[in-house]
């Protein structure tokens, strides 16, 4: 088997291709080493260069909307791992043409590469997200389980964090959100990763090609861009207590997250690979375990033996949810695949491999773009 993993330099994909190596596969790496990611002198990771210096991998540094770098790194590839892809819900809300130029576009040219023998690819396997979803699923105590809209401008603007029932205007209580959840995108990121799912199952059950397309919940763990701050919670708010600054935290830091290590993201990415199934689905790669975001930043806090409180800024984001937790069943009936990094053991991995980076605190700078631009209420 000779694996393509596009974007496999970055955070989730220097996982999925570590996996792969120690699995004895031959490996073929895309990626265009984006500086909002790597860095504005970005260059060849260490941890890659020394799978390339073993001939472990072939790294071919190009972009996904490029069909020839994308036609050179297709050559003798059997399974296609596409993560390549502009990831952050905010910034995607005033950038959509880059988002939906990488993230659709970018999926649109590598297909188009595959088809021209479609019939050599044993699996296709796209990352998809649980931003997808908008809020989750809800249950209520007259009505059962429900699935309320998003939350207006103006109930947010009144300090309304939690939703109400759709049906009876009653309180509700997260449940687990199911694949059959139907999906309403809250952000243009989320639209950009439901395109892609469709595209990917649309074109892989016309041609015969079994495709795997794999929800990510909130991913965290190391190699996450500290410096980034559209990126995942964990990373912004690790990012922050590093420059002894606190964590800001929307609303009142009581929504809900379901928080996944990217060890057990990578596993699960190598389950789709070669799990036995027929045709095409979607999975949640998730935990099935809520937390707060406001847990987030004090579990962090606590485990870096800082003094530094959050701060709850009492505001809302256009694009945030409320909660969604997401359901694991069908990934564990279907590919084999159960998280097993409990939440503490992952930010530990996270922090211990935190010390030998530096970060850059640029969440004011994210703000003061969102703020200007009326995303912020």
């Amino acid at each position: 088997m000779k694996v393509l993993v596009t974007g496999g330099a970055g955070f989730i994909g220097s996982h999925v291709v570590d996996l792969l190596v120690h699995d004895g596969r031959d490996v073929v790496v895309l990626d265009n080493l984006d500086p909002q990611v790597h860095g504005a002198e970005a260059d060849e990771p260490a941890w890659l260069r020394r799978h390339t210096d073993a001939g472990a991998v072939a790294f071919h540094r190009g972009d996904v909307r490029d069909r020839k770098a994308v036609e050179s790194a297709l050559a003798g590839v059997d399974t296609v791992v596409h993560l390549a892809a502009a990831v952050g819900v905010g910034q995607s809300m005033y950038e959509p043409d880059y988002y939906t130029s990488v993230n659709d576009h970018g999926q649109g040219v590598v297909m188009a590469a595959m088809l021209a023998d479609p019939s050599r690819y044993s699996r296709f396997v796209v990352a998809s997200s649980m931003s997808i979803y908008g809020e989750g699923a809800y249950r209520c105590a007259e009505d059962g389980l429900v699935f309320p809209r998003v939350r207006v401008a103006a109930q947010l603007e009144r300090g309304e964090w939690e939703l109400r029932c759709p049906d009876c205007g009653g309180s509700l209580q997260p449940a687990l959100t199911g694949e059959g959840k139907p999906a309403e995108a809250t952000s243009v990121y989320a639209i950009t990763k439901k395109t892609q799912e469709d595209l990917a199952l649309c074109v892989g059950d016309a041609y015969g090609l079994p495709t795997v397309a794999l929800r990510f919940f909130n991913t965290y763990g190391s190699r996450q861009a500290l410096s980034n701050p559209y990126t995942g919670v964990a990373a912004i708010f690790l990012g922050r207590l590093m420059n002894g600054r606190p964590p800001m935290i929307f609303e009142d830091g009581l929504q809900t997250r379901d928080l996944i290590h990217v060890s057990d993201v990578a596993r699960s990415v190598l389950r789709a690979i070669d799990a036995d199934v027929q045709g095409s689905g979607t999975y949640n790669v998730c935990t099935g375990r809520p937390i707060s975001v406001l847990d987030v930043a004090r579990t962090l806090a606590e485990r870096l033996d800082v003094d530094v409180a959050p701060d709850v800024v009492g505001r809302s984001r256009t694009g945030d949810i409320r909660h969604c937790i997401g359901d694991p069943a069908r990934a564990r009936a279907d590919l084999a695949f159960e998280a097993a990094t409990t939440l503490e053991e992952g930010l530990d991995e996270l922090i211990a491999w935190s010390l030998d980076q530096t970060a850059e605190d640029r969440v004011d700078d994210s703000m003061r773009a969102l703020t200007s631009r009326g995303l912020v209420r």
